[in-house]
């Protein structure tokens, strides 16, 4: 069918047509890589991002969108150190949610899991004695909160019987929250052969915990914890100096260098924000305070349609109904320079002529935003209410009007 684009409405415009109130908030959709927008119509440019000086790749996203609001290097593959915890916490919350695994089952110290991880190492460790159990919600608060090897080690062969099928899992659950860089050898971060990530990559897996698995999430924000006589804190700076910053994990080896991925919530809006590659631990937690601060100094998400909320009427041809109502199936958000929500402009393409029967929830075309010209946003209209197929009378009559008019 052929697909007609309907005019070009301003979202305020919008609005009034179809009644939609636009509000601030936090909910979630995906976007790509895209360079600051400048302010127009006698506005101010934003301010180009503070980007880390020597860091060998950076990236700050909006959470509610997944937009990028600004980066360097996001798409390049490098060691992400233990910020693969992240990845180790999604997959434990994962299997919890399946049932597969439990808070309080007992989690084996097992001595491979010592050996490679443990005080012994060159790494971090949580301290949980050789041969021994501790519960899982405790192992996992270790692994989170003092980036302990032993524990991610631990708690790998606990859920998938090793590191090698635990890895497994996790590059599954990678791909499926779209992770599309992201190569996971060992739960640890721990220098191997083909352990990979991006900013980009890792900024997506930050947004999906905190999405959803919330529980799993707040351990991210605890600043100590203690195994037996050890109380050690978290190496998130920034857990101390922004109120607003409640997670998520920091990084380091000789080969990836100091690496940090933060997320912090200022009223509606929530960041996150990627580190890779930097010098220090004050480093990489000055370069992400800087770019969490210039995120929320110059852009704001919106909501602009609800899910199954009316966006457009269109006609129907051989229908029971002569019309159907569109909306989109999931909250439709965008990310904008803060003070340029009205300038944004809404089109809409569908197909030339609908015919019956449609199904509720199928989908009809496509709404697009766009903000000086270019495209920041897009996503499926769908029938929200089914039109049956109408009867024979009907039928007969609107081939007999669409052949008239096709002539």
């Amino acid at each position: 069918m052929t697909s007609r684009p309907v005019a070009v409405l301003s979202v305020a415009a919008l609005t009034a047509a179809f009644g939609i109130a636009f509000a601030q908030t936090p909910a979630p959709a995906p976007a790509a890589n895209a360079a600051p927008a400048a302010v127009t119509s006698g506005e101010l440019p934003i301010p180009t991002a503070p980007a880390p000086a020597v860091s060998k790749a950076w990236v700050v996203m909006d959470y509610a969108t997944g937009q990028v609001l600004a980066g360097e290097n996001i798409d390049t593959q490098l060691e992400p150190a233990s910020i693969t915890k992240v990845m180790t916490s999604y997959v434990i919350a994962a299997e919890m949610a399946k049932g597969k695994v439990k808070g309080t089952d007992p989690v084996m110290m097992t001595e491979h899991a010592w050996k490679t991880g443990g005080a012994g190492t060159d790494g971090s460790y949580s301290g949980f004695e050789v041969n021994k159990t501790a519960p899982l919600e405790q192992m996992e608060t270790g692994m989170v909160v003092q980036s302990g090897n032993d524990a991610a080690i631990a708690l790998a062969e606990h859920v998938a019987g090793s590191e090698e099928a635990f890895a497994q899992l996790m590059n599954s659950y990678a791909a499926k929250i779209g992770m599309k860089n992201s190569h996971f050898v060992d739960p640890t971060g721990l220098s191997a052969q083909g352990h990979l990530s991006t900013a980009h990559d890792l900024a997506l897996l930050g947004r999906a915990l905190i999405h959803d698995y919330p529980q799993a999430y707040a351990l991210n924000k605890i600043r100590e914890f203690t195994v037996g006589p050890i109380t050690q804190p978290n190496r998130n700076l920034l857990l101390w100096r922004d109120s607003s910053v409640d997670g998520i994990k920091t990084g380091h080896t000789s080969n990836a260098g100091y690496c940090l991925m933060a997320s912090a919530q200022r009223g509606d809006q929530r960041l996150i924000a990627v580190v890779l590659g930097d010098t220090s631990e004050k480093q990489r937690a000055d370069d992400v305070q800087a770019l969490l601060n210039w995120g929320f100094r110059f852009y704001e998400t919106h909501k602009l349609y609800d899910a199954n909320a009316q966006v457009s009427v269109q006609k129907v041809w051989k229908g029971a109904n002569p019309q159907v109502r569109l909306g989109v199936a999931e909250p439709l958000l965008v990310t904008v320079p803060r003070g340029r929500f009205e300038s944004l402009k809404s089109s809409m393409e569908v197909p030339q002529n609908l015919i019956a029967p449609i199904a509720k929830g199928q989908k009809v075309g496509t709404i697009k935003l766009s903000l000086d010209g270019k495209q920041i946003a897009e996503a499926p209209l769908v029938a929200i209410e089914a039109v049956d197929q109408g009867g024979f009378f009907r039928r007969l009559w609107d081939s007999l009007v669409l052949w008239w008019k096709s002539r």
